[in-house]
């Protein structure tokens, strides 16, 4: 059984209006890391790069990180992740040139064998950009049957994935029929939310062209977005550990045009749209900006901040990241920057052993005895903190307001 609660999506406030491009930076900061894993830096102070030239490398996979400008490496300096913690960035001046260490254009996309996608997804450094960066190529090493593609986008206030089934539907749907074809796989479900009128009415234009694509609406709910509730919600099928198991690969919607224009053109996604909303921010938008955008200047020259309580969140409300600043560095997996007003997520309470964060959680873990033992790690590992997603539905339902998502996140580096 799927376990769902209702949440008000706020979503009208930013996909109502246009997209600003903001890409036109005279400054990049490059996090070297993927999934996680902290990658080696093969670039130094005042070498030129172009837009695709290796700047660092993921060693475990050989798998590159790239420059989205063309320009001089300035310095490798630690800066703010999405996840919170400072890290390594090659910092590059953007020359604003364009110039692309190779020019490429595919006339037919679908004419690729499987081996030569796979290489091309890894050399273009395509990952997840819903928020895993998981490299992508490594879903399509196996024999799958059935893409879903997600453009569920079920957290509030995010709506950078609507954004581009809004303006890339056509590219978006000609990247999953040259997938199919490669992949000789059998058909396409894009699952979106029933009520999304956006998203349905952005590929309704061109679907008919297509046989193998069928959209697919799911229920409005949180988390539908969550890949085993969306294969449960489409399919009907179950699982162990991974969608391959049952030839399924998932990807996100805005995944799937960074492998479009990887597949046209060759080369990786040098930018990507940012959803920056929330109640504390007066103007909501969608911006295009380059990877490596510090987006405190971004978020400065739009509108301002409403209130004087802020909580500043790398993502959306639920399973987004707080951070201590504004100053935030663009990622590939970076879809948002929720600003909400802080006063009504304080703690208040303790426990009342009320049972609903375990009644609602998807994973069927029990949060507040995580939290209660999360100074014993023997005690800790028997409540399989690991197994938690990241819903956030735990701390959402907790009449005491207990902070414990940020408790299970804490036990999961303990037990592991």
């Amino acid at each position: 059984m799927i376990k769902e609660i209702k949440l008000d999506g706020k979503k009208d406030i930013s996909i109502v209006n246009d997209l600003v491009d903001f890409s036109n930076v005279s400054k990049v900061f490059v996090p070297l890391i993927n999934c996680n894993i902290l990658c080696k830096c093969l670039t130094k102070k005042g070498r030129k790069v172009k837009i695709g030239s290796v700047i660092g490398i993921r060693e475990d996979i050989d798998f590159p990180i790239l420059s989205p400008v063309s320009g001089v490496v300035l310095d490798i300096k630690k800066y703010q992740y999405l996840n919170g913690d400072l890290v390594d960035c090659v910092v590059i001046s953007n020359d604003k040139t364009e110039k692309i260490l190779k020019k490429n254009e595919v006339k037919d996309i679908c004419n690729y064998s499987k081996e030569e996608f796979i290489d091309l997804l890894k050399k273009c450094s395509i990952s997840g950009m819903g928020g895993g960066d998981f490299p992508t190529y490594l879903k399509y090493e196996g024999n799958n049957s059935i893409l879903i593609v997600n453009a569920v986008e079920c957290e509030p206030y995010l709506t950078s994935d609507a954004m581009i089934c809004k303006l890339k539907s056509k590219e978006i749907l000609d990247g999953i029929d040259a997938i199919l074809k490669i992949n000789k796989m059998d058909k396409c479900l894009i699952a979106y939310k029933k009520n999304n009128n956006v998203v349905k009415n952005s590929f309704l234009e061109y679907i008919e062209s297509y046989d193998n694509i069928i959209l697919t609406p799911v229920d409005d709910f949180y988390p539908a977005g969550w890949e085993r509730n969306i294969i449960k919600s489409v399919l009907g099928y179950s699982y162990s550990k991974y969608p391959s198991e049952i030839g399924i690969v998932v990807n996100n919607v805005s995944t799937i045009y960074s492998i479009y224009k990887a597949l046209k053109y060759k080369k990786g996604i040098s930018k990507r749209i940012v959803t920056i909303s929330g109640d504390g921010f007066s103007k909501p938008v969608n911006v295009l900006v380059k990877i490596g955008t510090n987006m405190s200047s971004i978020i400065k020259k739009i509108g301002s901040y409403e209130g004087d309580n802020l909580r500043f969140i790398a993502g959306g409300p639920m399973m987004g990241t707080s951070l201590p600043k504004d100053e935030l560095i663009v990622s590939k997996n970076l879809g948002a920057v929720t600003i909400i007003n802080n006063d009504e997520y304080e703690e208040v309470n303790k426990c009342i052993s009320c049972g609903k964060c375990i009644d609602k959680c998807p994973v069927n873990i029990c949060p507040a005895l995580i939290l209660k033992n999360i100074d014993d790690v023997l005690e800790l590992k028997k409540l399989h903190p690991e197994k938690c997603i990241g819903c956030g539905i735990c701390s959402y339902v907790c009449p005491s307001k207990l902070a414990l998502r940020d408790a299970v996140k804490i036990a999961r580096k303990k037990v592991k």
